[in-house]
């Protein structure tokens, strides 16, 4: 049985500075890095920390927010503010002043922020100027506002060391100051200079400049995709590694990672995809096939069998758009390890076929009350994993793989839709799961090793359901089965209880609040996985309360977004940290489902979802090393999808297209009811 005490964390946020809490009041924080160097500007506008607080880490060593480069014990991030001095007196920030937001005015990702004192205004710009080094550029634009020349004294530090420079200031005049922020060899040290200059160099202009570009021409979706795409890669170390939640678990997971590179790959990183799927399949899989979860290998009873299904439909997606065949070559043994282990006979349950074990979606086990039986999202990722190894093999002319594992997909899909006492279905639709005598396990209770804090749902008194759970939404995102099924429908309706479950405001939580053993509150993961459903079947309205919903959260104005919002137990529990699988949802919402782009093997499917609000799209991303021109527009004059390309359609549906690749550019334009 899994040790509940690796859940348990002893980081206690009110010991040592508020800077060391990850939740401040109105907090976001905007992640930069280049593999080498990570770095998070801290903005907190409502005085609680520092206001503009720089963290600087190595990727390679995951690591709490206390354990920042930067952060000192007695002055939290103070001494990484830019602080001006008149001659008399250290000139203070107005608050109302404080303004940050992405922009990629040098070509490659940019952070600005804007704030002011009673004799100066202020710019300030972050950014990662090259893709190979340690380094992180910070450029102070300085404006003399106080009607009158003006000579002053910029400072600013690491821990308790400080740097100055004495600068003069005619009136109305403008100045820039460069600091460089290094990693010293061991990766231990930040070495803090005055630069010369900063400007980004060739390779990184042309690294962003060949990856998505998507204009929505709506300022919220631009935001969220700019977020995100910016995001998601500065978060990953040059090897491939990345924490689970940053500064919460310091752990990996085959899970999230194979979605975050899901989320690269359709997003045009796919170096970096390829770099973490490689990483994956040489160290989170073992030459029998089981996978790692929380940097943990677990007993047959406690492995989450879905994860070889993600990490398969990860490797697909990922050859899918790009055209890379030498992953499979490479990683054949593992790839096929990786598809088999599901199939092995201690998982098979033999009245229905299905996979059984005891531990579910989310990660409660056994202590939480999970007791051996079918779990929905275990049964769909199986199916889906053999699915893709079955077109994985295939491409390199596995045919005998490919059809036992396509025939095993196939009898599993079919032992979870049909009429049969152990399906994955009832009246409400898809169910969570089912014990292994085919009753639907509605309610858990925890064991007493579970040690759970007082005030968690989990242990307070009265039944802890199971329905409805958010992963049943999956199967209806990942087209699993028909958008506009009657169990499509009736799932949805269902999942629509977890909105607002204990708490005001919105949100969705992952599942039945009773069964909560961390805090009440909703998670923006499943909130996305819901979101992808309902784009799915038309409900945009649904769609659209989702995003407006995310933008009202701590964090929004970076588009970096905590785990969950709600009280968090820490100790035992880790402080809450921000998941960078978040930001994988996002752009596949906006790229799988609202742009529609699917690559098949020998055509690209398209299917665009233009939701109201949204007029024109325009889009330009790289597929198997072309370019593909996509615009998406509103047809006004009548209630057809309209397709026209320089390609070929080899297939044209009511709303879908599949055209055919082609050498050279791409184009696509789309019209939409």
């Amino acid at each position: 049985m899994i040790d509940v005490q690796e859940h348990f964390y002893e980081d206690d946020p009110l010991r040592g500075h508020p800077d060391v809490r990850t939740k401040l009041k109105d907090v976001s924080y905007f992640f930069l890095g280049n593999g080498h160097i990570q770095a998070a500007l801290q903005v907190a506008p409502s005085n609680e920390g520092t206001a503009i607080g720089l963290l600087i880490m190595d990727p390679e060593h995951l690591r709490k927010k206390r354990e920042s480069l930067t952060m000192d014990y007695e002055y939290g991030l103070k001494n990484t503010m830019i602080r001006i001095h008149n001659g008399k007196a250290e000139e203070t920030i107005k608050s109302e002043s404080l303004k940050a937001e992405w922009t990629d005015e040098c070509k490659i990702p940019v952070v600005q922020i804007q704030w002011c004192t009673a004799s100066f205004q202020v710019s300030e710009y972050f950014y990662c100027p090259n893709r190979i080094l340690p380094v992180l550029i910070r450029r102070v634009r300085i404006k003399n506002i106080a009607g009158r020349s003006f000579k002053m004294q910029l400072q600013t530090g690491i821990l308790k060391k400080n740097i100055y420079k004495e600068l003069n200031f005619s009136l109305e005049e403008e100045k820039d100051v460069y600091l460089s922020y290094r990693l010293d060899s061991s990766g231990k040290q930040v070495i803090l200079e005055f630069a010369q200059e900063g400007a980004a160099n060739g390779k990184a202009v042309e690294y962003w400049g060949k990856i998505a570009s998507v204009y929505f021409g709506y300022s919220l979706i631009d935001h969220y995709f700019r977020a995100s795409l910016f995001q998601l890669p500065a978060v990953i170390s040059r090897t491939g590694k990345v924490d689970g939640s940053i500064w919460q678990y310091n752990r990996e997971w085959i899970r999230d990672q194979a979605m975050m590179a899901v989320g690269l790959t359709v997003s045009g990183h796919h170096e970096i995809a390829r770099r973490m799927l490689d990483r994956l399949l040489e160290k989170f899989v073992s030459s029998e096939g089981d996978t790692v979860d929380s940097s943990e290998k677990r007993d047959f009873d406690d492995v989450e069998l879905d994860q070889n299904g993600v990490l398969l439909f990860a490797i697909k997606n990922y050859v899918l758009w790009t055209g890379d065949l030498e992953v499979i070559t490479r990683n054949w043994d593992k790839i096929s390890a990786t598809a088999e282990f599901p199939l092995k006979d201690v998982f098979r349950h033999p009245p229905s076929g299905l996979v059984a074990n005891r531990r579910e979606y989310w990660e409660r086990h056994q202590a939480h009350g999970i007791q051996t039986g079918m779990e929905l999202a275990n049964q769909m990722f199986v199916a889906v994993g053999l699915s893709s190894a079955a077109m994985l093999a295939r491409l390199v002319s596995r045919e005998s793989e490919a059809l036992r594992w396509e025939k095993e997909s196939h009898r599993i899909k079919q032992a979870m839709l049909d009429v049969n006492p152990y399906s994955m279905l009832d009246s409400r639709g898809f169910i969570k799961r089912r014990s292994i005598d085919g009753s639907v396990q509605e309610k858990i209770n925890t064991l007493p090793d579970a040690r759970l804090p007082e005030g968690v749902p989990l242990v307070s008194k009265g039944d802890h359901f199971l329905e409805p759970d958010a992963s049943a939404a999956l199967p209806i995102a990942m087209e699993f089965i028909s958008s506009d099924s009657l169990i499509s429908s009736k799932t949805l309706d269902q999942l629509e209880k977890l909105w607002n479950q204990a708490w005001e405001g919105g949100g969705y939580g992952r599942y039945h609040v009773s069964s909560e053993p961390d805090s009440p509150g909703p998670w923006p993961i499943p909130s996305l996985f819901i979101a992808r459903a309902y784009t799915e079947t038309g409900n945009f309205d649904k769609v659209w309360r989702v995003l407006r919903w995310l933008n009202t959260l701590p964090g929004a104005m970076a588009g970096s977004w905590f785990e969950f919002y709600g009280p968090r137990f820490a100790p035992p529990f880790p402080q809450v940290g921000i998941p960078p699988w978040t930001w994988a949802e996002m752009l596949i919402l906006l790229i799988r489902h609202f742009l529609g782009i699917q690559p098949d093997v020998n055509f690209i499917r398209i299917r665009p979802k233009l939701l109201p609000g949204l007029e024109r799209i325009q889009a330009s991303l790289p597929l198997r090393d072309e370019r593909l021109e996509l615009e998406i527009k509103r047809n006004t004059k009548n209630r057809e999808y309209k397709f026209r390309t320089n390609g070929i359609i080899v297939k044209s549906l009511e709303k879908e297209a599949n055209v055919s690749y082609s050498k050279g550019k791409l184009w696509i334009e789309a019209s939409v009811p």
